[in-house]
């Protein structure tokens, strides 16, 4: 069976959840299928094909110089038996690609722009184009695969002309084997965290979606002993980077231990990070499943996260982590379910031995490649 993959983030370009999905989705389906892999860069090698927008688009909207992208994945994709396409930023090259050799189409849906209005700040009008892209793959496609129930019932909900029998749910996994506890403190000391005192941490982009200035408004009010450490970088918009800056200083100067890392960090060090955080915080506003919470669980690290989207049906309240409302408390909220983990080290301990567990045992991603391949003979036979 030979599949082409599509995506715009593929190592080392992954700077979000749904880059992180496809990196280790195609390392499992490589032994399983006969498969290429198209995203965003220059060259080729490997069994993965880079596009880069057409340079006569340099400066034009982001919409435009995606759909370049997408013509010159299309182009590449003859020969392939069942396209994948990954967020609307290769919807489309999926759908061009099932018109014009034949072939099913299977999408996973990581999020839905419908759901993200805080877009046209990026895009423009490019948001018109971006939602136009992904409902005509949505509605066309032979199988939408969303992470979680709560996407699936999204999904339905937006695109109410799409057969409900077309959309499969199969979670986000997890390596358990890269992400899991590392106890040394080289990477603390880099940073210059005192060991000494406990820390909360975010990982994530500075995006509405990841509700970060919700975050940094807060933690001004949580135990004065805790740190807190952001690494937070990749603004959508300069408007909200100008936001964070801003909410940033101001938590700067009402408490110490405040630190901010900008820049993208190496798994390993992220690992450290997340294997000594007294509890990792998932503020977003909205979410689909959320692979970071998955990868501080594999970490031991107990969560407190937002109850929106899939969230709950990775974070268990009271037994992973701790689940708080996005309502008008929000804030005040996050800051309460912060204190109770950071004043209860023995039931955080709990938490993260009990989030472990789980990624183990329910979100490899072997697992999830087999779902995914029985998904595509599936449609391959009804084709």
């Amino acid at each position: 069976m030979r599949v082409g993959l599509l995506t715009r983030e593929y190592p080392p370009d992954v700077y979000g959840g749904a880059g992180v999905h496809v990196e280790f989705l195609a390392r499992e389906l490589r032994p399983l299928v006969d498969l290429e892999v198209h995203c965003w860069g220059e060259g080729r090698a490997d069994g993965v094909v880079r596009h880069r927008p057409w340079s006569a688009l340099d400066g034009a909207n982001d919409a435009l110089r995606t759909f370049s992208v997408d013509l010159a994945m299309t182009a590449g994709l003859q020969g392939c038996e069942l396209v994948h396409s990954h967020t609307w930023y290769a919807n489309l090259a999926g759908h061009l690609g099932k018109l014009l050799y034949g072939v099913p189409h299977v999408m996973t849906a990581h999020s839905l722009e419908p759901l993200r209005p805080w877009k046209a700040e990026q895009l423009g009008g490019g948001y018109a184009l971006s939602g136009w892209a992904e409902r005509t793959a949505v509605e066309a496609a032979d199988a939408v695969v969303a992470v979680s129930a709560a996407m699936r019932e999204d999904i339905l909900g937006c695109y109410p002309a799409l057969d409900p029998s077309r959309v499969h749910v199969i979670h986000n996994g997890i390596d358990t084997g890269l992400y899991r506890p590392d106890h040394g403190t080289e990477v603390l000391d880099r940073i210059g965290l005192d060991r000494d005192r406990p820390y909360v941490l975010f990982v994530g982009r500075i995006t509405r979606q990841k509700g970060v200035p919700h975050l940094l408004r807060a933690v001004r009010d949580i135990d004065p002993a805790a740190q807190v450490v952001l690494c937070a970088g990749a603004p959508d918009t300069p408007e909200i980077d100008w936001e964070f800056r801003d909410l940033y200083e101001e938590l700067s100067r009402v408490r110490e231990g405040v630190h901010w890392i900008p820049q993208m960090l190496p798994r390993p060090d992220v690992v450290q990070l997340l294997t000594h955080a007294a509890a990792f915080v998932c503020p977003s506003v909205y979410e689909p499943l959320g692979i970071v919470n998955l990868e501080a669980m594999a970490c031991g690290t107990p969560v407190v996260a937002s109850r929106v989207g899939g969230i709950p049906e990775v974070v268990e309240d009271g037994r992973t982590g701790v689940l708080v409302d996005v309502d008008d408390d929000f804030e005040p909220s996050l800051a309460r379910a912060l204190d109770r983990v950071l004043g209860d080290p023995e039931a955080a301990r709990r938490m993260g031995e009990a989030g472990r567990r789980r990624a183990v045992e329910e979100f490899g991603w072997d697992a999830v490649a087999r779902r995914t391949v029985r998904l595509y003979a599936e449609i391959l036979k009804q084709a």
